[in-house]
């Protein structure tokens, strides 16, 4: 099967059955079942949403949110900037926060059904498309914490359904839109405009060339920088800190070691069960008539190929493509599935058992207790967990402090996340505003730069090793004074570490801070 419009037949359900495009070509009318799928996915996002506690990288984020600039170390801008309307409309709550991506993830079923419906589905393949969206781990897991992966996810599926859908009308004009996607998804996360650029160079490299690239494809390249100017003046103005990031990130996450590891994680993608539906819609896709559709096909290809060797310990980074390749396999095996009812079945019942699994590892489903197995599998449930019980034990540390010690006194954290719970959570008790020397908290200055007194707060030492040796380059007298705990909680990066006092500095503490940057 190689072209766009897949054809099947009649059956007892009325038009469920019914060709996909109509009237000449116009696509079908969308499912309305597609709603109650999203609505679905949203309500099981919101209901858990208060569990646990904040995620470590939504501290961060809430940092980030009362630093609001043109961008950032290691994300753009918009994911803070949404943080920052969480903020002053609810307070720190997880809850709010955690409103805008489940309202992405509910986003991404309907684009999902859509492009679905761009490949020429009816009902019934618009309908498994978003179940098929709704049902993906990563979705579900990305979308109960606020970090910029739910919106990624979107932006990459709403960018592949106008390519769709450009490769099925041959109207350019939707390049524009398909610019401005990139543009806005790049300020949620740098990987949208990589699959912008790669999309763009399967576009003028290929067969696609003499049909879709026009005036109009420039102007949606044009229209695509636009959003991201202000991005990279501020990169500009701090050293390219993306890049250097990016070379920290590889260093850590990719590698020959990692490339198994992404390989297999992408056969998590989806629920297991629907495996089969994505291959088989990547495979429609590399052996389709329309040059565009395979230029999807070649992206993922291009996608894989690069993901696997920089950065394949980030196994979701593909994400967003999924969307496309199971609402292109719910089209291509609708007529294979309801040809017996037993595979229609046998589909039903995987996709129910798979996604009860995974959403036991994803979502804060189980007692706070019994987290520790996932924790391996996937570390966002462990990550929402302990972070009152740091913020009271530094507490402690600072209000056992003299006094006068505390006027020059500084609480620095190793971890974006612990400084986030400082500033958030300990906003109120007494605590002073923490700083870090993590990403973008190093770029916020030192604080009290003439401080004779730092308590610092580092993670496990089997994450950060040789840390206390490092604080002693620095100062005189360094003195291990709590361990940070969470009895019964997941066994997290915080689990295990310390607090320590650190006096004598051998130098202004504000000569010491430059030396202490690090990206990760």
């Amino acid at each position: 099967m190689t072209d766009a419009t897949v054809t099947r037949p009649a059956d007892d359900e009325g038009d469920e059955g019914v060709e996909g495009e109509i009237d000449g070509g116009r696509p079908a009318p969308l499912d309305r079942r597609v709603y109650a799928v999203a609505a679905a996915v949203f309500a099981l996002l919101m209901a858990f949403s208060a569990r646990y506690g904040l995620h470590r990288d939504e501290l961060y984020f809430l940092d980030c949110a009362r630093h609001l600039q043109a961008s950032y170390v290691d994300q753009p801008v918009l994911a803070p900037l949404l943080a920052r309307v969480s903020l002053e409309l609810f307070g720190v709550s997880a809850t709010g926060l955690r409103l805008f991506p489940a309202l992405a993830a509910a986003g991404t079923v309907v684009v999902g059904a859509l492009t679905a419906r761009e490949f020429g589905g009816a009902r019934r393949p618009q309908l498994l498309a978003a179940v098929a969206t709704g049902t993906m781990p990563v979705l579900l897991g990305s979308a109960h914490i606020a970090n910029t992966t739910s919106y990624e996810t979107l932006a990459w599926a709403a960018i592949a359904l106008v390519v769709v859908r450009i490769g099925r009308t041959g109207d350019t004009r939707w390049w524009l839109a398909a610019g401005a996607l990139v543009g806005v998804g790049a300020e949620f996360n740098h990987l949208a405009a990589i699959f912008g650029a790669v999309l763009l160079a399967a576009v003028l490299l290929g067969p696609a060339r003499r049909t879709a690239a026009d005036r109009r494809l420039l102007w949606g390249a044009l229209l695509a920088v636009l959003p991201v100017l202000p991005d990279l003046w501020w990169q500009s103005r701090h050293g390219w800190a993306m890049f250097e990031m990016t070379r920290a990130l590889n260093a850590e996450h990719g590698g020959p070691g990692n490339i198994v590891t992404w390989i297999v994680g992408q056969l998590g993608m989806s629920c297991l069960a629907m495996i089969v539906v994505w291959v088989a819609g990547l495979r429609f896709l590399w052996r389709s008539e329309r040059p565009l559709w395979r230029c999807l096909a070649i992206a993922y290809g291009v996608l894989f190929a690069l993901f696997a060797v920089t950065t394949g310990a980030q196994v979701y980074y593909l994400a967003g493509l999924y969307v496309c390749l199971l609402a292109a396999g719910a089209v291509v095996l609708d007529g294979t599935l309801y040809a017996g009812r037993e595979r229609l079945r046998g589909l039903v019942l995987g996709t129910a058992l798979s996604t009860a699994v995974s959403a036991v590892i994803v979502l804060p489903v189980l007692p706070p207790s019994d987290v520790a197995w996932t924790y391996g599998i996937s570390p966002i449930s462990g990550e929402t967990q302990g972070w009152p019980r740091l913020v009271g034990t530094v507490r402690q540390v600072w209000t056992g402090l003299p006094a006068e010690r505390r006027a020059h006194a500084v609480i620095f954290a190793a971890d974006y996340g612990e400084a986030g719970a400082v500033n958030e959570l300990g906003r109120g008790t007494g605590l002073p505003t923490a700083v870090g020397s993590q990403n973008t908290d190093w770029w916020w200055g030192p604080g009290d730069a003439g401080a004779t007194t730092v308590v610092a707060i580092a993670p496990n030492p089997r994450y950060l090793p040789g840390y206390e040796a490092r604080l002693r380059r620095y100062f005189r007298d360094v003195r291990e004074v709590a361990t940070l705990s969470d009895p019964g909680g997941a066994p997290n990066i915080e689990r295990g570490g310390h607090v320590y006092v650190c006096e004598g500095p051998r130098r202004a503490w504000g000569e010491i801070w430059p030396e202490l940057r690090t990206y990760a």
